[in-house]
């Protein structure tokens, strides 16, 4: 929750709404412009408000080609309300933000607020100097001024949250901007990552994502390879932390101790999203990816041995320039022998400024759509195929909010197992709270989802679900929140070229 002085207040309290693009990166900073608008003085906008608030935030992103063409689009359709509402106020941050700068007010000269990555701290103060000044305010750091995880955050779970171990990449892959927008790797001291996650957990938070762009690259910057694996085990010895989860990893940093610290830290869960991007070994060196198929296959070989009951995901760009049906089969080969619990499928998109967007032979759409229905259809069989083998098996399902579509028309609730398989099941004469933890024992399964008729076997009420009741109680009386319209803690549903874990780049 928000904290800290409002040295930066407003005079009348005002309503802001954020708007959040990308990957969950750009989720875990809007909580933290959220916490830094409220900290301020401003409110949250009730949920459905649709521009109609006095600062509307966009934190964008630039990964998509038509990235630009979404926020212009959203933007002009707020220039109007703008003109009605002479107070109102619009800014623009994130990593298109970064990547623009001055055209976005060239653009759309209505906009008041221009920021980037490395100053999302700077919000609030932007906003009152657009506004004592009446002309737009551009302000876009060329490094990290201070890691953000010192700021004041409105985390959208009681029962789950976002921690950042570092941020940046030191990568060059050639079809991914972040490195250009988020700059260098930079890694947090891991006292201070600790800190932060014991604090959490005092609060009622029970399950901890771990980010960053190259999460398994920690400790690059503080001079420790094992860091990563050593940080892990440490969240295992955190008394009331049920569930640690972590992405995106980087096949490169894999090593053997990280392995060996999931399988052995009992509250790091079975679940694993390692982005392949392709199985071709050429397209690999294209794409200055620094693995090749056999490296991949043999990381998921050594996790399945350590972990048999890990779910593992991915992501996989089809189409990459150059990319021959040979390149494309390679792929397939690899999907078939990796057996992912799911997958992130994405048709190859340009990246404006990356090297990969100048490159010659760029596949025909037609071609890169016919191999992308492939690909999927393949991926479905697998997934349904694996989530077959779980039927009969007995889970303990942390109870989600906002999870199941349909849960109030089957009376169903929904929630997450420990390897991150969505589990609807039928809801219990207890009263269950998002947080809590139920028994279930599996008896269908879909390609995306697993199905417990007939009630659980047992209610865990947890701590998290008491932070989850205080909050929900609390809300009451207050202006309902809006929703950033991304997905909650955990890998979301595979959709068709869908926002993946970790921009997709990883």
């Amino acid at each position: 929750m928000s904290s800290g002085n409002r040295s930066e207040a407003v005079d009348v309290q005002k309503s802001y709404e954020v708007r959040t693009y990308g990957c969950q990166m750009n989720v875990h900073d809007s909580e933290r412009l959220s916490g830094l608008l409220e900290d301020a003085g401003y409110v949250r906008a009730p949920e459905g408000s649709d521009g109609d608030a006095d600062v509307v935030v966009f934190n964008t992103c630039a990964v998509r080609e038509n990235a630009d063409n979404k926020l212009y689009g959203n933007l002009g359709r707020l220039a109007p309300m703008k003109t009605r509402r002479p107070g109102m106020q619009i800014a623009v941050g994130g990593c298109l933000a970064q990547k623009d700068r001055d055209t976005i007010v060239r653009r759309a000269p209505w906009v008041d607020v221009v920021f980037g990555t490395h100053n999302i701290g700077k919000l609030p103060v932007l906003l009152e100097r657009a506004r004592v000044q009446e002309e737009a305010q551009i302000e876009i750091a060329e490094s990290l001024e201070a890691f953000p995880s010192t700021l004041p955050t409105r985390r959208e779970s009681a029962y789950a949250a976002w921690v950042s171990i570092s941020v940046g990449c030191n990568n060059t892959c050639t079809f991914c901007i972040v490195p250009a927008l988020r700059g260098k790797e930079k890694d947090r001291r891991t006292g201070d990552v600790l800190a932060e996650i014991e604090a959490l957990v005092a609060e009622g938070v029970s399950e901890i994502t771990l980010l960053g762009q190259n999460v398994n690259a920690y400790g690059s910057d503080i001079g420790d390879r094992e860091a990563f694996s050593k940080l892990l085990r440490a969240c295992g010895t955190i008394e009331g932390l049920e569930r640690v989860r972590f992405t995106s990893p980087h096949p490169r940093d894999f090593t053997d101790d990280v392995i060996a610290a999931m399988a052995e830290t009992p509250n790091v869960m079975p679940q694993l999203h390692m982005p392949m991007q392709s199985g071709s070994d050429r397209i690999l060196k294209a794409m200055r990816r620094s693995y090749r198929q056999e490296r991949f296959l043999g990381i998921i070989e050594k996790v399945r041995a350590a972990m048999p009951d890990a779910a593992i995901s991915t992501d996989i760009i089809v189409g990459f320039p150059g990319e021959t049906e040979e390149d494309f089969e390679q792929t397939m080969h690899a999907v078939r022998e990796a057996r992912f619990a799911s997958a992130f499928t994405f048709q190859y998109s340009k990246r404006p400024g990356t090297p990969a967007a100048d490159m010659a032979d760029q596949i025909p759409k037609e071609v890169v759509q016919e191999r992308y229905m492939r690909l999927s259809a393949l991926q479905e069989a697998i997934s349904w195929e694996e989530n077959k083998k779980q039927v009969g098996r007995t889970l303990d399902v942390m109870v989600a909010e906002g999870e199941g579509r349909k849960d109030g028309a089957t009376h169903r609730l929904s929630g997450r197992a420990p390897d991150n398989r969505l589990v609807h099941f039928t809801k219990p004469v207890q009263d269950v709270r998002p947080g809590d933890v139920v028994t279930v024992g599996v008896t269908y399964a879909a390609p995306h989802h697993l199905l417990a008729e007939g009630g659980p076997a047992g209610v865990r009420r947890t701590r998290s679900g008491d932070a989850w009741e205080k909050r929900a109680t609390a809300a009451t009386a207050e202006p309902a929140g809006v929703m950033l319209g991304i997905p909650g803690i955990g890998a979301p549903d595979p959709l068709p070229a869908a926002a993946a874990p970790g921009c997709g780049c990883d």
